[in-house]
């Protein structure tokens, strides 16, 4: 798994990711702290968030790894059911103060990598 270029770090393999179903979770640095973030597939296409409802900075996912709502169409935040399009991170629905922080993702020969940016690391350990 070597990443294309050095800002992009390898997270699975893309098909790992089923449609509207179980997200990949990991790690990330934002602003500093280090977050929880997950990777789902959406339409065809591999989409990144951080773990954290625009609502409350609580993490989102109702069972461990589970954002989609019964339809498959909508991130919910298990907390307070804000509503999330899964394609933008925009909130739609419930008591979201706006979209979801958005990591962008990459799908390279059947692998799908994140990329850093100034404020979006990776975890050191």
């Amino acid at each position: 798994m070597t990443p294309p270029s050095p800002d992009l770090h390898p997270l699975c393999h893309g098909h790992d990711l089923a449609e509207a179903g179980e997200a990949c979770p990991f790690d990330v640095r934002y602003q500093g702290q280090t977050c929880r973030a997950f990777a789902i597939r959406y339409r065809g296409q591999v989409r990144a968030y951080l773990n954290r409802c625009s609502h409350v900075a609580m993490e989102m996912d109702w069972r461990p790894n589970h954002f989609f709502d019964l339809t498959g169409q909508h991130l919910v935040c298990a907390s307070h059911g804000a509503l999330f399009r899964p394609d933008t991170g925009q909130c739609v629905g419930g008591p979201g103060r706006g979209p979801l922080v958005t990591i962008d993702v990459l799908e390279h020969d059947g692998v799908v990598f994140w990329r850093s940016q100034y404020n979006l690391q990776p975890v050191e350990y």
